[in-house]
């Protein structure tokens, strides 16, 4: 029997207000996303679950050459960005659309613990991207998950609606076998905790001799 599908409606942010845990996190993923990407200084970039104002992407939209944005909703004045291409739906469905080998970064922040499929979407990011590009992915783990529920379901600092819609936590054990499912070769992997282990993150390299398979 399949798991039901997701009923998530909105994008992180919509409503407008962000804890200030969330603000955090997000700073804590760009700075990873730098420290671990390098520049994207004229990269074609993908941002797969950007939230509903892509609050990172907006901050790098004038160094890249093109910004692929994808969420449930996104704020109006993204559309209209001669940089950016927006696409309101859901992962991995709204994939399908886009082209083999036509982004040279993808980023996956706080996303993939809420899919149900995960594998698919992850065997999309190989699909999309070129030789020599790169893919990050930053997951919530298990030994965050007491930290998170108990934010957002006893403290009430965290979104408890966000919490609700987890399917699962990763561990770096956990994540990297999806990883190498999806197509990425183990040696372009690079899978670790971060966030004081409360995350995991990782980063999947292209080798610029690679074909898509």
């Amino acid at each position: 029997m399949s798991a039901p599908e997701p009923a998530r409606e909105q994008s992180f942010g919509q409503l407008g207000k962000i804890t200030t845990i969330d603000r955090a996190g997000v700073w804590l993923s760009g700075h990873q996303i730098r420290r671990s990407v390098g520049s994207l200084d004229g990269k074609a970039v993908g941002d797969f679950g950007c939230g509903y104002q892509a609050t990172f992407m907006r901050s790098v939209l004038d160094r890249v050459s093109s910004a692929t944005l994808v969420d449930v909703d996104l704020a109006n004045d993204l559309a209209s960005h001669p940089k950016v291409t927006a696409i309101e739906g859901e992962l991995p469905q709204v994939l399908e659309k886009l082209p083999d080998r036509s982004l040279d970064v993808i980023l996956c922040m706080s996303v993939i613990e809420h899919l149900w499929e995960p594998l698919e979407t992850l065997r999309h990011f190989r699909r999309l991207l070129r030789p020599g590009g790169v893919c990050a992915i930053n997951v919530p783990s298990w030994h965050g998950k007491r930290a998170l529920e108990f934010s957002a379901f006893r403290l009430g600092l965290s979104p408890a609606l966000e919490m609700d819609d987890h399917k699962a936590y990763y561990d770096p054990r956990d994540l990297w076998p999806l990883l190498v499912r999806a197509g990425f070769r183990p040696h372009g992997i690079r899978c670790f905790r971060h966030k004081l282990m409360l995350n995991t993150f990782a980063t999947c390299k292209v080798d610029l001799a690679e074909a898509t398979e």
